[in-house]
């Protein structure tokens, strides 16, 4: 199976990104518990608007990523976080178009 990609972009306050990066990590263990369905995670920052954060995501699988994401509502710390966030810019899910 193919390893999923994920891009997910969005904007915060500028006094908010720091607590927001916490967040996204403590969210992605949260994603991860039990099943082991991240393979990579990162949290990036808009190199010329600061208060935009992207989740780059590596999901073994796109099922992995599908099942997961739809339990967003449920992981303990996604009220806190979306709390933050002023607007969602971005979301989506990518597999390679090249094979080798």
């Amino acid at each position: 199976m193919n390893t999923c990609t994920e891009f997910a972009v969005f904007r915060v306050a500028k006094e908010n990104v720091n607590k927001a990066i916490e967040l996204s990590k403590q969210i992605f263990a949260e994603m991860n518990e039990g099943a082991n369905a991240i393979k990579y995670s990162n949290v990036l920052v808009k190199t010329d608007t600061p208060e935009e954060i992207c989740w780059h995501l590596e999901w073994v699988n796109a099922e992995a990523a599908e099942s997961t994401t739809a339990k967003w509502p449920s992981f303990p710390s996604t009220k806190e976080f979306q709390g933050m966030v002023i607007k969602d810019l971005y979301y989506g899910h990518f597999v390679s178009a090249i094979t080798a």
